[in-house]
């Protein structure tokens, strides 16, 4: 994807808005462009936002997409459907499948198999207005995320009542999510409680890193539990409290235990080198619309689970942790 680097002169002195200062430059991108087609914004080395007001001496990264579709479009795309009503379709997400279109990912979506699925008509991309505008536009019913190689549970909402009510408990934390993982290692403790900040990795922008000695960033909070250990791997569930981008994959690695087949934040397994991310979506307790008790949704072991316990309990000896 194309990258457009400008350096605000030293002597610069007006209080102005990054995307007015880039649409004002002769070379620049218009305001519309900027909304609809920016995949990243950095301001001196940090994520930015289009509002953040410049300095002189600031050097600004855009990264951007051309060619953005008019639509998204329904696609006739299987899924593993497991519960739905007239509010709500929970998936089982296969491993591969991005969540809603976004630049460099324009189909073959959760969100294009919703939209086929729900009998909709394609939806036109808006290309201006607020940032939350075009977003919204391009997830409906879409509350929470799973990263593209995540694979498990995901809910999604039929109306905008609905996505209202669930989202305010993802906001709140009122709801309840775990995962499985496989690591590279095994965790100091049998159970533990991590809690730090995470920020953008200053010397890679695709990373995240875990801190403890600062307050910049976000809060995150992950509750984990060893299952059981094969000679130096660890099979891991985990709780979320709180839900920031690459969470549990950075606090694996803040541990010294990167989940195998992490592309990001692991090294290429020696012993398994064709691995993908091991790391699903097991269970969501959240509450429904129309309904007194919590729903819990749990689905079976991946395959792709299965196939590498065999592997590791032919190799080591199991132990119980």
């Amino acid at each position: 994807m194309p990258v457009y680097t400008v350096k605000v002169p030293a002597e610069y002195n007006k209080a102005e808005r990054l995307d007015k200062y880039i649409a004002s430059l002769p070379d620049g991108m218009n305001r519309s462009k900027l909304k609809s087609g920016v995949t990243e914004i950095l301001l001196n080395g940090k994520k930015s936002k289009l509002s953040q007001k410049i300095n002189g001496g600031d050097v600004i990264d855009i990264t951007w997409e051309d060619n953005i579709p008019d639509y998204i479009e329904p696609e006739d795309i299987p899924l593993d459907i497991i519960y739905e009503d007239e509010n709500v379709t929970v998936v089982n997400k296969k491993q591969g499948m991005v969540t809603h279109p976004a630049c460099g990912n324009w189909n073959g979506t959760l969100v294009n198999a919703l939209l086929y699925h729900w009998g909709r008509e394609s939806i036109k991309q808006i290309k201006e207005g607020s940032e939350q505008k075009i977003l919204e536009f391009r997830r409906p019913g879409i509350v929470h995320r799973l990263d593209k190689e995540t694979s498990g549970i995901i809910i999604t909402a039929k109306n905008r009542d609905t996505e209202e009510f669930l989202g305010d408990q993802f906001r709140n934390k009122k709801l309840r999510k775990e995962y499985i993982l496989i690591v590279k290692g095994r965790p100091p403790e049998k159970a533990g409680d991590i809690r730090t900040q995470i920020i953008r990795d200053p010397k890679d922008r695709k990373r995240f890193k875990a801190v403890t000695d600062t307050n910049e960033g976000k809060y995150a909070r992950t509750i984990y539990h060893c299952i059981s250990s094969y000679g130096n791997y660890t099979l891991v569930r985990v709780r979320l409290k709180t839900g920031r981008t690459h969470q549990i994959r950075v606090h694996m690695k803040f541990l010294g235990c990167p989940i195998v087949g992490d592309s990001i934040y692991n090294k290429v397994d020696p012993i398994f080198p064709d691995a993908t991310l091991m790391l699903h979506s097991k269970l969501l307790q959240i509450q429904l619309p129309g309904q007194e008790n919590p729903k819990t949704f749990i689905t079976g072991t991946p395959e792709r689970f299965i196939e590498l316990e065999k592997k590791l309990k032919k190799m080591y000896n199991k132990k119980e942790l």
